[in-house]
């Protein structure tokens, strides 16, 4: 295979990094925290491509929240991964079943090296990476793993001859078990001379990141609400506890009557339309929610939504169907056109009747697909940082459900250990769920911190 060294890489490391990295060598467990944009992923990608050079080990494993996730941030990472690193000498494909980068050629002494890539939020991810030993394993976003799959990559360990581990994370709830379990605690045995291996920590924050300029930083943090805890997180690297009301900066607004979200006249410059189902039952409702997307994903915008409230109206399937159907030409009527639903997917029966409707009503040609149903928490981040950068609207009169629930919408204040959504029926998250259940595919092409 072919070679190609002729373009360098402009890695450019701040002294604390460069520190972090050096320590990487001597030490089995390599854990950087901090804010978006600190560099951290970078850091771990950097120094486990070192070791791939020389580790003895062949197979290896790197693992995000979702497959995608692992390959977009330690695979590319924006031309800094490990196909970059690797140019030339490396190439993607399957290895039992599972998405892999093989790498070969003179930086690896013209050895094999395997490294596997997986999803590990779900509580079943950990089945996808059974059945190998590998050697060492990266993790972006560690704690959106399930325990289940942190579990099983440790012991799929147990036989590597140079056993290495990076992980990096954004900061999350104090008390959540990935400190509990494992990075305070590792932290604390290291300092007592109690971890075997070495323990290698690293805490940064944006503004370690010596390739940011002051005007980025000024515009990345403007576009945040600073009373949030994402703003906190996300630029502090602060470790902090969700409380009240999740989109203050929205909620104020509209208590106020400044309306900055609202447009009162029909959105222009629409590439897709989105519609969002989600399906309730006793103690909630059905929902349904229309959302534009602008062109080069600049703005979101909620077009319409419908709540029905299961509880005073008890619909049959048909009923609901043909419900949906009107809310559906509701919105050809208005813009033309729909690229997509995206529907519950617990509810496969409800999806069927909604796809016999349609048929029915002349609509057959409206694709139904399942909701991603990506992380809450991710979906919640996004809306507040999308609200946050003013790119986040709905229109005059046609979503008063939406508002409604984003304005009531609150932190479970019982959950002390996990930054949870209330959801005991005291406010709207069908509405929530099917308004994120339309962006949800093309939060990474709307939110970009780069």
């Amino acid at each position: 295979m072919a070679t190609n060294k002729r373009k360098t890489i402009p890695f450019n490391f701040s002294e604390k990094h460069k520190d972090y990295i050096r320590k990487c060598a001597e030490s089995a467990y390599n854990v950087a925290e901090g804010a978006v944009r600190a560099g951290k992923t970078i850091d771990n990608v950097f120094a486990f491509a070192y070791e791939l050079r020389t580790t003895p080990d062949r197979i290896h494993l790197a693992t995000g929240s979702t497959m995608a996730n692992a390959k977009m941030n330690i695979g590319d990472a924006n031309g800094f991964g490990l196909e970059w690193i690797f140019r030339g000498q490396c190439h993607w494909g399957k290895y039992k079943g599972n998405e892999a980068l093989f790498i070969k050629g003179p930086s690896t002494r013209n050895r094999q090296r395997i490294v596997i890539f997986a999803g590990g939020a779900k509580e079943d991810s950990y089945k996808k990476i059974r059945g190998n030993s590998y050697g060492m394993w990266i993790a972006t976003e560690i704690n959106l793993h399930h325990d289940k799959t942190i579990k099983e990559a440790f012991n799929r360990q147990l036989a590597a001859k140079r056993l290495k581990v990076f992980w990096d994370l954004n900061p999350d709830n104090p008390k959540a078990p990935i400190y509990a379990e494992y990075i305070d605690r590792y932290m604390v045995q290291n300092e007592a001379g109690e971890f075997p291996g070495g323990y290698n920590y690293m805490h940064c924050t944006i503004y370690d990141n010596i390739n940011i300029t002051k005007e980025r930083l000024f515009e990345i943090e403007s576009r945040y609400d600073k009373n949030s805890i994402w703003y906190l997180r996300d630029i502090k690297g602060m470790r902090v506890v969700a409380n009240g009301l999740i989109y203050r900066r929205f909620a104020d607004d509209t208590n106020a009557k400044l309306f900055t979200y609202r447009v009162d006249s029909k959105p222009t410059d629409i590439v897709e339309i989105i519609l969002g189902i989600d399906f309730g039952g006793n103690g909630s409702g059905h929902s349904f929610t229309a959302t534009a997307i602008t062109r080069n994903y600049n703005k979101v915008i909620a077009l319409a939504s419908e709540w029905i409230d299961c509880s005073i109206d008890e619909i049959d399937p048909e009923e609901l169907g043909k419900r949906f159907c009107n809310f559906a030409q509701k919105i050809i009527n208005n813009y033309g056109f729909i690229n997509v639903v995206y529907a519950d997917s617990e509810a496969q029966t409800l999806i069927a009747g909604i796809r016999s409707s349609l048929r029915r009503h002349g609509l057959g040609w409206v694709r139904v697909d399942n909701a991603l149903k990506t992380s809450i928490n991710d979906r919640i981040d996004a809306t507040a940082i999308l609200m946050a950068q003013g790119r986040f609207y709905y229109v005059k009169d046609e979503c008063s459900s939406l508002v409604n629930a984003l304005c009531t919408a609150v932190w479970n204040p019982k959950n002390l250990v996990k930054n949870e959504r209330l959801d005991d029926g005291t406010s709207d998250i069908d509405s929530l769920d099917s308004f994120e259940y339309t962006f949800e595919r093309y939060i990474s092409k709307l939110i970009k911190y780069g």
